[in-house]
């Protein structure tokens, strides 16, 4: 057999191995949360697109839920303000938090123009629309971090109304208190909230790190996949610190409030979203309840 025929044959192999995923995933939801170096490269970006595109038109029912913290401290330096953060968490006073309304609103409105370059009908809402995101203040070690929201409540039907009329809905996360004051909300907690609410059977991170580590220090002791009594085990051991704190315990209370399985990935792989769904061994971290298996497609 000559070369260019196995190479044909190959994608052929490759489009068989998703076949079982594509059939057990169809009409499911799954939550994208988009941040990192995958939102700032633009080549990146397009492939990031590209594969939630994908997802959607092989039948499941995506959703984003994007960040734009780089954006915003570029921003912040941009017009002379200074970023300040306490435990790892951006301080929002007034100034800041009409800046990062603004920057969001105008990364929400960029995906969506990508997405519907691609022919999928998208649409891009904040937090605020139709109640999406109800949130009360929150505080970091007791600490006030001026307009930073915790989410209390998710208004899940705008987003089932939203993807029964086969939209792609692309949220932004800004919302409102019961005084209607506007916060800013960790994306990642956003994406883990709307997670819960949709009963989504997958939740996908794109981080700036490979997944997680044993030892942060060796890239060799990665692991593909995590129970949730592990998860728990590694952090009481000091194994896990820094930012994958928070990100490992939003994935845990995502599991036990009904998402079937989140996926820490790379988001400066290209199509990582794809490579980590539709085949045999994934390329991240996968999260899962207890006493499951990953990788079968049954």
């Amino acid at each position: 057999m000559d070369k260019s025929m196995q190479k044909y044959l190959d994608k052929a192999e490759v489009l068989i191995e998703a076949l079982p995923y594509i059939q057990r995933f169809n009409r499911k939801v799954i939550v994208v949360k988009y941040g990192g170096s995958a939102m700032v490269d633009e080549e990146l970006k397009k492939q990031v697109i590209e594969d939630v595109t994908l997802l959607k038109l092989v039948g499941f029912k995506p959703i984003i839920v994007h960040g734009g913290g780089k954006e915003i401290s570029r921003w912040v330096s941009k017009v002379g303000m200074e970023p300040k953060f306490i435990n790892g968490l951006r301080v929002t006073d007034e100034p800041t938090m009409e800046l990062a309304e603004m920057v969001l609103g105008k990364v929400n409105k960029e995906l969506v123009q990508l997405v519907q370059g691609l022919g999928v009908r998208a649409i891009g809402l904040s937090g605020k629309d139709g109640g999406l995101l109800k949130v009360t203040k929150k505080y970091s070690g007791g600490e006030d971090i001026g307009f930073v929201g915790e989410v209390q409540d998710v208004n899940a039907q705008i987003l089932w109304d939203l993807l029964e009329k086969d939209f792609l809905p692309i949220v932004c996360p800004i919302g409102l208190d019961d005084r209607f004051q506007t916060y800013n909300i960790n994306a990642d907690d956003a994406a883990c909230a709307i997670a819960r609410a949709m009963n989504a059977e997958k939740l996908a991170f794109l981080t700036d790190i490979e997944g997680v580590y044993k030892d942060p220090k060796d890239p060799e002791t990665l692991i593909s996949e995590l129970q949730i009594s592990e998860a728990r085990g590694l952090m009481e051991d000091g194994y896990i610190g820094g930012g994958m704190l928070p990100k490992l315990n939003n994935c845990i209370d995502a599991i036990e409030n009904g998402v079937s399985r989140v996926h820490i990935l790379d988001g400066r792989i290209p199509h990582c979203l794809l490579l980590e769904i539709f085949t045999n061994k994934g390329i991240g971290t996968a999260i899962l309840k207890d006493g499951e298996e990953m990788y079968s497609a049954k």
